[in-house]
């Protein structure tokens, strides 16, 4: 058998979907079990939709993704150019080639002539279709004299390529994925293969990047199913050997039926792109995983199990972990249905498994934490004390503003619930034990439950009202903890202004 080789070729119309992403990822861990190459190919013969960014895009988004490619427009390779339309001159020559088959012919009907007919079928209750049954009735080489084709090439007059579906032929195809199925070629259209531009549509482009670049096998969505019989035959009318097809179910919306879309992202709260997008024709700005700060291991671990099970069904498995274990044949038939939360739990699950210091790196990254007077071994205290309940190192700061800024409000329920008529004397008098030299949270602890046993009151009806002023509501870790980090003189400070703004 050949080297493994496959190829990623997205088109540059915008930012990469959560699907693309899976498509490049499948497409990797595939290449590196195999030992083979991992190529990244720019479709952008599309000039109309292109976006400006797009390309960049990609590949930032690949290199976040730890995708990094063996050939690509920026790595190179031997089977460059990797962008098409550095191509064209390739295409060019194998245009000619097929023209010079019974499987293309050129056709010079115009839009308005193509719409005049499709309006004369829908009078009738019928579907046009530029096929086997109309194609002698329409302005193109299989229909046309010699003369008048040859007459209208010289007058430069435009036309497009079409690729003429053989009569009545059943197509038994094989997928890896969905097995066996099979395709009359009545049922199929005679697709253009280059355009009035010149350039090559899908089609026909990729077919011949395919060959040329010796891709092996071609793994994509299932949108492109319904293709697959156009682009065997055009294997077959080019004299080539076509690759192994592998097409990846769709990710499905959280509820109800469909693909996953941006609106559902809007709708849930979640993005769909890997990283924020700025449109550059509106300027809004799509959210991105890694800005919503997201590890890329764990987004990438939670794609892959959308629509591929490992063995034992483990959950959690590194990069060389998956490449290890991937298979094809593991991939599911059945879409996959996105979760927020399923997404949320992988984050959760890869930030416990970093080391406070790691933690520390990043969390450092956010403004009023790098800003503030913390020492980074009082930082890594704080991480300590808040990173189990954290799905993201922002929440290391949001759930722990506490410590960086005193409380400006008092929760109204916690106040009910910790405030009564005797407590601000009750921490006035706690608030002359606590001086001397060791504030650490241990001896504070006993302090706390001395101070309590030798007054007779419960517990709650000191910490309650202790962590209220401290944090402003009834939450947070344990409060002789959260007395070491801020200091004694924050401490007091705190608890004098929750008497002064509570009593």
């Amino acid at each position: 058998m050949s080297k493994v080789r496959v190829r990623f070729a997205p088109s540059p119309t915008g930012p990469l979907h959560l699907g693309g992403v899976r498509t490049a990822l499948y497409d990797y861990l595939f290449a590196k079990h195999n030992g083979g190459d991992f190529v990244l190919r720019i479709e952008d013969t599309d000039s109309q939709r292109f976006v400006p960014g797009a390309e960049e895009y990609i590949m930032e988004a690949l290199e976040w993704c730890g995708l990094i490619p063996d050939e690509s427009p920026v790595h190179g390779g031997k089977y460059g150019p990797y962008r098409q339309s550095d191509r064209r001159d390739i295409y060019d020559r194998y245009t000619a080639e097929i023209l010079k088959t019974d499987y293309a012919y050129i056709a010079f009907d115009t839009p308005e002539e193509l719409d005049t007919v499709r309006h004369e079928f829908e009078a009738r209750g019928e579907v046009f279709s530029y096929n086997y049954q109309t194609r002698s009735r329409l302005r193109n080489s299989k229909a046309l004299p010699e003369e008048e084709v040859k007459k209208l090439l010289a007058e430069k007059v435009p036309y497009v390529v079409r690729f003429k579906m053989p009569f009545d032929r059943t197509l038994v195809l094989q997928d890896i994925i969905r097995g066996t199925f099979s395709v009359n070629t009545n049922t199929l259209d005679d697709k253009v293969l280059v355009k009035n531009d010149g350039m090559p549509t899908y089609h026909f482009a990729n077919i011949v990047d395919d060959h040329l670049m010796e891709i092996t096998h071609v793994i994509r969505g299932e949108e492109w199913l319904p293709s697959m019989g156009l682009h065997i035959l055009l294997y077959e009318a080019m004299g080539w050997d076509a690759p192994e097809f592998a097409h990846l179910s769709l990710i499905l919306k959280p509820e109800g039926k469909g693909k996953l879309s941006k609106r559902d992202g809007d709708k849930f709260g979640f993005p769909v792109f890997p990283l924020d997008f700025k449109d550059p024709s509106t300027g809004i700005i799509s959210k991105g995983y890694r800005e919503e700060g997201y590890f890329p291991e764990a987004f990438i671990n939670f794609l892959a199990l959308l629509g591929w099970s490992p063995s034992d069904d483990k959950e959690i498995l590194s990069l060389d972990e998956m490449v290890k274990e991937f298979e094809l044949s593991k991939v599911h038939k059945a879409g996959a249905r996105f979760s927020k939360e399923k997404a949320e739990w992988f984050n959760h699950q890869y930030l416990q498994m970093k080391s406070d210091e790691e933690l520390l790196t990043l969390l450092k990254d956010i403004p009023e934490v790098k800003n503030s007077s913390f020492t980074d071994a009082q930082l890594i205290h704080i991480i300590s004390l808040m990173k189990e309940r954290a799905t993201f190192v922002k929440d290391l700061y949001n759930n722990g503003k506490f410590f960086f800024h005193r409380p400006e409000s008092y929760d109204e329920k916690a106040k009910k619930k910790a405030w009564g008529e005797q407590t601000s004397e009750i921490l006035s008098s706690l608030i002359k034990l606590l001086s001397g030299e060791d504030f650490s949270a241990g001896n504070l602890k006993d302090k706390l439950h001395h101070f309590a046993e030798e007054n007779s009151l419960g517990m709650g009806k000191v910490m309650m009202p202790l962590r209220l002023s401290l944090v402003g509501e009834l939450k947070g870790p344990d409060v002789p903890e959260i007395m070491q980090l801020i200091g004694k003189e924050e401490t007091v400070t705190r608890i004098n202004l929750a008497i002064e703004k509570l009593s």
